[in-house]
């Protein structure tokens, strides 16, 4: 535990600070760079074992507002939080999926410390810049009214949103600059073997490509899939009929990362016969040279145990050496035609790639990633039609999720996430694998149309559509594998203000119409409106590798408002600090990574605070087992 003194370590008011967790990681690859917190530019460049440019020009896509869109992805977000809500919730004390309400780039930035490195698999269906799209105004200094004067119109949540019309003079440059710090975000939550999918048309792919090149590094691009979205031909088009879309695939790291293999089709298996009843069962001949190879195996001869003399045809290679080769003919696995003495051929047996799979292709055909006719289908068939402009097919989503190499436990996000395609495609999957894959969708919640059919039929934004589809997919599902233990829940949480005075807790002041509301300590520590749990999540949200889904259990035998969250932080909200409640903290087993106490609990006495955290830190260690047990204290 640290020394204890007047400057007592605070939670941090801002959830997370990128530039700081770069330099951090900085300095943990390269230690001699960071000097007085600073990085020696120079000491870098000879760790890279880079020669001083005499150019500093380099080639880089540039953009009215890159800059700008660079420091919104490092700026710290204050004052907000995400608060649950639990009758939007569906299963809340057992699921581990969750629905988050709000505009993305607030969310991805307060899942920053919970989920770093968490994801296994991110797909984005965003904006296609079309010329009607939304594009999100990410204006967070100004408010609400200012904004509005500023952008024109704002949702009825008073999120920022407004159309980028082609007519636009920054129409990419607006598009850009609403991707980049969501992509920078994103990837940080990426495990060092996760993959991110985004589907996108051509009027932005490219872009989209040179802004993924720079964020995940050009070197972790795996594939420009192309998906068939349409099986038939729009003979009205102008030009040509689109039929496609593109979905960008870009590792965290291709190192770590391997590709799924996808399962084989009957129509692949056709030609697999098995003449010679051999005990593996079916086979192909597949030929012992190849097109390509060394010097050496041009020039090979081999001689069977029937006498039949294998030598690669003119201008080809043996695919084989000898010692293969004849291991293959001591089994049996080399196959001479019917007579016995034709040219030899290896057998390539079904049974060994089934097991293999089959590598994935760039193009997704309708028939294996599903269509946009199919997909209306499925709304159509929970909900009622035209509810949702061009969902995505849950085909394509589990296409994808093989591709990703998804193992049973492996936590999925979609910060676009529409209609909650990606949710029912997850819950789909865990029915028909019994895999307990887990869920994050994020959705700004935009009002929808008052002339459309979701409107008419009780809708009124597409968080509604989106939180509706999942409750409805998982009922559907469960009812039709009665069998399988699925998580088809989720827990709703908003994006909102602030439960803590963060400022005012320091200083003292608050406002009369405050003062009507709460009273005593509370009213110095906390907003109107807000209860302990509130709280909680938001301090939750402050730790690193805990997730919103921690279990949360109140520590009555302590006191009425102690918590404990996922057995290892300890959240002490009561207003006074006695020492019955430190010697019962104390007592705990196994002995918690953090405390978290009011500074308001102490009222202005210093020593008291100090005494009473002597006093808990020689408890601690005298209730822990095995010497002395790391743990840390912070203030509220």
């Amino acid at each position: 535990m640290e020394q204890h003194n007047p400057a007592f370590q605070k939670i941090p008011l801002a959830t997370t600070n990128p530039f700081s967790e770069n330099l951090r990681r900085l300095q943990a690859l390269f230690p001699s760079i960071v000097k007085d917190g600073q990085i020696d530019f120079d000491a870098l460049k000879e760790e890279l074992g880079e020669v001083e440019e005499v150019d500093k020009e380099h080639y880089e896509l540039s953009w009215a507002g890159k800059q700008e869109a660079k420091r919104t992805a490092g700026e710290p977000i204050l004052g907000r939080t995400l608060k649950y809500v639990p009758e939007e919730s569906k299963n809340p004390d057992s699921t581990e999926n969750l629905y988050i309400e709000g505009d993305n780039l607030e969310v991805l930035k307060l899942l920053q410390n919970s989920y770093v490195g968490k994801i296994k698999m991110i797909y984005i269906d965003p904006p296609y810049n079309t010329g009607n799209d939304f594009v999100y105004k990410d204006h967070f200094a100004v408010s609400a009214e200012e904004n509005a004067k500023a952008e024109g119109d704002i949702s009825a949540e008073g999120e920022r949103y407004a159309v980028n019309p082609k007519t636009s003079g920054k129409y990419h440059a607006n598009w850009l600059s609403m991707m980049y710090p969501r992509l920078r975000l994103a990837k940080n939550l990426l495990r060092e073997d996760g993959i991110m999918f985004i589907s996108i048309d051509d009027n932005e792919v490219g872009n989209l490509r040179e802004i993924c090149d720079e964020i995940f590094g050009d070197n972790n691009f795996l594939a420009n899939l192309i998906w068939e979205k349409k099986y038939t031909r729009s003979n009205d088009a102008t030009f040509f009929s689109d039929n496609h879309d593109h979905i960008l695939c870009y590792c965290r790291n291709v190192e770590c990362f391997k590709i799924g293999r996808l399962p084989r089709t009957e129509e692949m298996d056709v030609a697999y016969k098995n003449p010679d009843n051999h005990p593996k069962g079916l086979w192909k001949a597949t030929p012992l040279h190849a097109k390509s190879g060394s010097a050496n195996s041009a020039n090979f001869t081999y001689t069977f145990k029937n006498g039949v003399v294998f030598t690669p045809p003119t201008g080809t290679y043996s695919r084989y050496s000898s010692d293969t080769l004849k291991k293959y003919d001591d089994n049996n696995e080399i196959w001479f035609g019917q007579d016995g003495m034709s040219i030899p051929a290896r057998k390539t047996f079904l049974c060994d790639l089934k097991n293999e799979g089959i590598v994935p292709s760039t193009i997704i055909p309708y028939k294996t990633g599903g269509h946009n006719h199919e997909s209306v289908e499925e709304l159509k068939d929970i909900f009622i039609k035209n509810i949702f402009t061009n969902p995505k097919p849950t085909r394509l989503i589990r296409h994808l999720a093989t591709i990703a190499n998804l193992n049973h436990e492996s936590l999925i996000l979609d910060f676009f996430s529409g209609s909650s395609t990606t949710a029912h495609a997850v819950m789909q999957l865990n029915a028909e694998d019994g895999g307990t894959r887990k869920f994050i969708m994020v959705q700004l919640p935009e009002a929808c149309d008052e002339k459309s059919e979701a409107y008419k039929a009780g809708y009124k934004t597409i968080c509604d559509i989106g939180k509706e589809r999942i409750r409805r997919a998982g009922d559907k599902i469960q009812k039709e594998h009665p069998e399988a233990s699925l998580d088809t829940g989720f827990n709703v949480f908003r994006l909102a203000d602030t439960n803590i005075r963060w400022i005012a807790a320091e200083t003292g002041q608050v406002s009369l119409e405050d003062a009507i509301i709460t009273s005593g300590k509370d009213l110095r520590d906390f907003m109107p409106g807000y209860t302990d749990k509130d709280v909680v999540y938001e301090i939750l949200l402050r730790q690193y590798d805990i997730p919103l889904t921690a279990k949360i259990e109140s520590l009555g035998k302590i006191g009425k408002r102690t918590y404990s969250v996922a057995g290892t932080l300890i959240v002490c909200l009561e207003e006074n600090i006695t020492n019955e409640i430190i010697d019962k903290i104390a007592g705990i087993e196994p002995v918690p990574h953090k405390i978290i106490f009011r500074d308001s609990a102490f009222g202005d006495d210093i020593s008291l605070k100090e005494n009473t955290m002597m006093r808990l830190d020689a408890l601690m260690q005298k209730h822990s087992s095995g010497g002395k047990t790391p743990y840390r204290v912070e203030f509220l």
